[in-house]
């Protein structure tokens, strides 16, 4: 697989004389793409149904002549005034009830049919007019759904499309049109909540208290499938005219719509890459870890969206936005040490991206994103990103091409449990995200590559460990699944806690194949209360009470059963901290027959099938197995075939 780099560039920023220029400039540093149009509409369609193709026409030539390839966005993420104008309410409206106004961006509610209607022409005279140019090698849909909040929309659109979303989930039943039987599958007798009608059912938005967490899960999946169904309609549309593959742009820890399902309607998955902005505003690391790191980002949190998004993109992916520099968007915004560029470039394609591509070509002197560094000053003088990715660009015609392996270890990552944690996470700060993130950290810390899978894998063949920790509905399949898979399993806490609809089951959880575990109680712990285990590290956030007959493997200072197994399988009873996490996926590697080894702090490696990469995410050199590791450096080692 060739490994190739790119940037994201906007003409209709910048003077038409300057094209050719910025064209030049970008194939000698040594890119091969060029994203452009995503946010355009109101240039291509100034006024409704007054089309405006010269300029887009220009700029598609200019690029593709100076050798360089386009991906073209669709403009749907940021609809014009006129189109406000026009379908005045489909605005998006956030949980207090307020629509969320023109003037930025993302400001549509995915349930308003008028609105897709809109998007649907759009995409349509785009794709009939670019669908078979030359030029146009790939297509992005939309831009970074969820972003800012905006999936969960709660307008008078939304509220009729889960009325009938709602009535097709319980049709078939018989019971007074399925009515009776979400009530039954509710709860609905608790606090008189019955509903005689579909028709009744409002929202669950603006409750005196807590909505019923079914109705709020429930709701949660109906608004990502209208993610889906938004995005599938737009690639249909570009299939009609294009050949050549769709992809989106994906957000980091932007859980609230299922990327896997969005996903499977396109040839790659992209993400956009932020891992300065990202540390200060949603790895959720301690102030310690934020200081040491401010100019790196998390030495983990990079890694793990590249492989939940080659899961997403069934092993093509690509980063389209890359940090260049200082962003300006987080609580604070530092610049990058010197090194990181090249550092995070070359980790996304030892995961196995096809490119990088770095967020912005040139730094916009206007409006909001003016402080959002770019390869270029405002003035076009060359901004330090540029160096560096010159020198990535060089070093790539001397690299291999990347031969991917599969890793010896899994981990699933469901975003139906992110709902469900996001819906009743019993205890402030919980959440599913964090859990599986703090198990691939210590996978990470123990010098271990990772393959991500999505809830519907059933086949494990390859793998010696597979973990899936918090699934809070874990179908009886994969249960099954699992427990013959012959690898050492890892499931718990909350694994298995509810049925579909979020109902406690009984059996009581896990009700697991062959594994005599059973969750009688369940607490969740202050931060300053956390339960020691003897065998070193603490239980913090989550504590499970177990009983049964299976092999206790882990237990707190009190004798508290923590962790219980049955051959391959183990339970875990509770949030264990990074000592514990450690101790405990050593134990199962060790069984496994997976060798590790403790990294120095700040230093992660990755593995393909014929390298290996060592990543030094501090700001001083480090001396490793592979030799010594400038500050912010990286080193590639040819593995013995």
């Amino acid at each position: 697989m060739q490994r190739t780099l790119g940037t994201c560039y906007y003409p209709e920023h910048w003077p038409a004389d300057i094209w050719a220029s910025d064209a030049r400039r970008m194939a000698e540093a040594g890119l091969t793409w060029v994203r452009i149009g995503e946010f355009a509409w109101s240039r291509i369609e100034p006024t409704p149904g007054n089309l405006n193709w010269d300029w887009l026409d220009q700029a598609i030539e200019v690029l593709g002549q100076a050798g360089l390839k386009v991906v073209l966005g669709t403009p749907t993420a940021t609809p014009p005034k006129w189109l406000l104008d026009k379908h005045p309410d489909m605005l998006a409206v956030d949980d207090q009830g307020r629509p969320r106004k023109f003037g930025s961006r993302r400001h549509y509610c995915f349930s308003h049919g008028g609105y897709l209607a809109e998007c649907r022409r759009i995409v349509g005279l785009l794709a009939k007019r670019y669908g078979q140019n030359p030029h146009v090698a790939a297509w992005q849909t939309d831009n970074e759904y969820g972003c800012h909040d905006t999936t969960l929309s709660y307008s008078g659109a939304a509220r009729q499309g889960f009325r009938h979303w709602l009535r097709h989930q319980f049709s078939g039943s018989g019971q007074n049109d399925g009515i009776e039987a979400l009530n039954a599958a509710w709860g609905n007798v608790f606090w008189s909540m019955d509903y005689a009608s579909f028709d009744d059912i409002d929202l669950p938005n603006l409750t005196v208290t807590e909505p019923n967490p079914s109705h709020a899960l429930a709701f949660r999946r109906y608004a990502s499938d209208q993610v889906v169904a938004f995005n599938r309609a737009q690639v249909e549309i570009i299939r009609a005219h294009s050949k050549a593959p769709i992809s989106h742009n994906y957000m980091g820890r932007i859980t609230d719509f299922d990327h896997f399902k969005v996903g499977a309607d396109l040839e790659i998955a992209t993400w956009d890459s932020y891992p300065l902005g990202f540390l200060e505003d949603r790895v959720g690391a301690s102030a310690e870890v934020q200081r040491k790191y401010a100019n790196q980002g998390h030495p983990d949190f990079q890694a793990f969206h590249h492989d939940l998004y080659r899961a997403v993109g069934r092993g093509r992916w690509w980063v389209m936005e890359q940090q260049p520099g200082p962003v300006n968007w987080a609580p604070y915004n530092p610049s990058p040490l010197p090194g990181m560029v090249r550092l995070w470039s070359w980790e996304a394609f030892a995961h196995g991206a096809e490119a990088v591509c770095y967020f912005r070509w040139r730094q916009a002197p206007f409006a909001q994103e003016q402080m959002h560094a770019g390869m270029l000053r405002p003035d076009s003088a060359d901004a330090p990103a540029i160096i560096e990715a010159r020198q990535v660009a060089g070093e790539l015609k001397q690299a291999p091409e990347v031969q991917p392996v599969q890793a010896r270890v899994a981990l699933m990552f469901d975003y139906d449990a992110d709902w469900a944690w996001a819906v009743q996470p019993q205890g402030a700060g919980l959440s599913y995200f964090g859990l599986v993130f703090d198990h691939y950290r210590a996978l990470r810390r123990l010098g271990l590559s990772v393959d991500i899978l999505p809830p519907d894998s059933r086949d494990f063949s390859g793998y010696d460990l597979v973990l899936a920790p918090g699934m809070m509905h874990m179908p009886q399949d994969l249960k099954q699944a699992l427990a013959d898979c012959g690898a050492e399993v890892l499931i718990g806490p909350r694994t298995a806690a509810r049925d579909a609809n979020m109902a406690i089951p009984v059996p009581l959880p896990p009700a697991f194949p062959g594994l005599d575990v059973t969750v009688s109680r369940v607490e969740t712990l202050r931060p300053d209360l956390p339960v020691a285990l003897k065998s070193g590290g603490v239980i913090t956030g989550y504590l499970e009470e177990l009983e049964g007959s299976a092999e206790v493997v882990l237990q707190t200072e009190a004798g508290a059963a923590m962790a219980m197994r049955t051959g391959p399988v183990t339970y875990m009873g509770g949030w264990g901290d990074d000592a514990a996490l450690d101790g405990l996926i050593g134990d199962l590697c060790a069984r496994a027959g997976i060798a590790t080894q403790a990294l120095p702090e700040g230093v992660r490696i990755r593995d393909t099938a014929t390298e290996r990469f060592w990543f030094n995410y501090n700001a001083e050199p480090v001396t490793c197995e592979a030799g010594p590791l400038p500050a912010a450096g990286v080193l590639r080692v040819a593995l013995p075939l």
